[in-house]
């Protein structure tokens, strides 16, 4: 399959995953949406849950691609940990699709997972993880600890960023654009409140 039309398709399934989930798209809608039929479709990824595999393990690789990117230089774990979260926080904004599916994988995957052969986002969340458990808070606490609060930081951040529509429709776009402007910083404090020794 040629690239530009394996992007297309990753591209379609995952801002149609993020907008209407996992059981809300069929594989017919996808393809009707970039001109191929669903037998073609079907072809290139076998089935409705590989090509969803398909767009999670991308996402993933993306995470992982941007947690290297924004390690700064040196070798503080907390400003390695604060870069990476502020970094992911922007490509959130950046994505929105990105943080709607990864939202939904969490609420919407009740039947599917008893029967997930592969979970894609656990490598970045056990590099994630691990870099909570490197600052100096976490550096004798068990991995369920580091991961409860690496998980309740990625929290604030997916939260954030898939309450847009909400807030514009109840504070308007105004109210919004400051929170927004804002939450960096909040986002920040946070950080380096959750991981302080």
């Amino acid at each position: 399959m040629a690239e530009d039309t394996r992007t297309r398709i990753l591209d379609t399934a995952e801002r149609l995953f993020a907008d209407r989930g996992f059981y809300g798209v069929s594989i017919a809608a996808i393809a009707t949406e970039i001109d191929l039929t669903k037998q073609a479709l079907l072809h290139h990824f076998g089935s409705k849950e590989k090509l969803y595999g398909e767009v999670l393990k991308r996402i993933s690789q993306r995470f992982e691609l941007d947690l290297s990117k924004a390690q700064p230089s040196g070798d503080d774990p907390v400003e390695r940990l604060v870069a990476s979260l502020l970094h992911l926080q922007t490509r959130n904004t950046d994505q929105p699709n990105v943080i709607h599916l990864l939202m939904r994988e969490l609420l919407d995957n009740k039947r599917r997972a008893d029967t997930v052969g592969t979970w894609y986002l656990e490598p970045f969340l056990e590099r994630l993880t691990c870099m909570v458990a490197a600052t100096p808070k976490y550096n004798d606490a068990t991995l369920e600890e580091a991961f409860a609060a690496t998980y309740q930081l990625l929290g604030a951040i997916n939260y954030f960023g898939v309450s847009q529509p909400t807030l514009t429709g109840i504070y308007g776009e105004r109210f919004y654009a400051k929170i927004e402007a804002d939450f960096p910083q909040q986002l920040e404090a946070l950080i380096r409140s959750a991981v302080a020794p």
